[in-house]
Order: C-alpha cells, then sequence, then structure tokens
C-alpha cells in the first residue's frame, strides 16, 4: 500500500463509491512545463480517467488538466495520454493482478511531494449496486455509533 503525503490538488471521490479499491501505488507523472503549472494550480480533473499498462509501461488515460493561460503555444491537448512512472516489479504486480475479472486501474489523488506531481492510482473491482447499498448503509451506522458516542462522553 503507498503512503500518500503532501498538497493534495485534486481527488476522484465517486471512484471510492463505484469501486472497492484492492490495492495502492504511488507513481509519478510525466508533464509538460505548461501541464505541471496547472496542475499545481489545482487545474486537473480525474473523473474519467483511468490508467493501462502497455508494453511493459503505464500510461494515464482521459484525465484532463486545463491549458495554463500564460503557455500560449506550448500548451498540450487538455486529455493526452500522460506516461506513469512506476518500478518494474509494480507494473508486473498490476499485470498480474489486471488478468483478473473486473479489475481496472483508475487514480484516485493527484497530489505534491517534495515538489513532484505524483498519482495514488488504484487496482479497483466494481462494485454492483446491492454492494453500494451495503457501503452507504455501514457508514450511516457509524455516523449514528459516532454521535451516540460524543452524546455520552459529554455528560
Amino acid at each position: 500500500m503507498a503512503k500518500e503525503e503532501g498538497n493534495v490538488l485534486a481527488q476522484n471521490k465517486k471512484s471510492r463509491h463505484d469501486y472497492s479499491i484492492v490495492d495502492t501505488f504511488e507513481a509519478g507523472i510525466v508533464l509538460t512545463g505548461t501541464e505541471i503549472k496547472s496542475v499545481r494550480a489545482a487545474r486537473i480533473q480525474l473523473k474519467d480517467g483511468y490508467a493501462q499498462i502497455k508494453n511493459g509501461e503505464a500510461w494515464l488515460i482521459n484525465v484532463h488538466i486545463s491549458p495554463f493561460e500564460q503557455g500560449n503555444i506550448w500548451n498540450q491537448d487538455p486529455t493526452r495520454t500522460r506516461k506513469l512512472l512506476l518500478k518494474k516489479r509494480e507494473i508486473t504486480k498490476i499485470t498480474n493482478d489486471l488478468k483478473g475479472t473486473g479489475m481496472t486501474l483508475i487514480p484516485l489523488k493527484v497530489y505534491l511531494k517534495n515538489g513532484f506531481a505524483k498519482v495514488l492510482v488504484g487496482l479497483a473491482k466494481g462494485k454492483h449496486d446491492f454492494d453500494k447499498r451495503e457501503s452507504i448503509k455501514r457508514r450511516e451506522q457509524d455516523r449514528d455509533i459516532k454521535r451516540v458516542m460524543k452524546s455520552i462522553n459529554q455528560r
């Protein structure tokens, strides 16, 4: 499990609702100069993004980074495919795990760590509707328990 640190710039909140996260990996991302400036300004969307392993390399697909206003001719296509920087053994582990049915690789968070943009990608399995209802039910029960415990502790 990767441990995320630093300043969170973007988060894919819907992913935890739609998927069960099995494992997470921290990956660097290859960006151009104007793209990193847009990322530092938190102008990035992970909503429809996903990652793939092609020819032993990890690629981030369909993640939208808005063009930098002062970038003019150096701006890239906002949804271009970007390379993820992972170790060889992480890529082989992900490749082996993706062979299972219903598994996918999705970006969960983008954050800065020691001045570098990092992506927390999660190996995920899709949830069914009844799994989603179960998650909501469990969350509400936890909330009720905390509320009761708080009222008991205030007495």
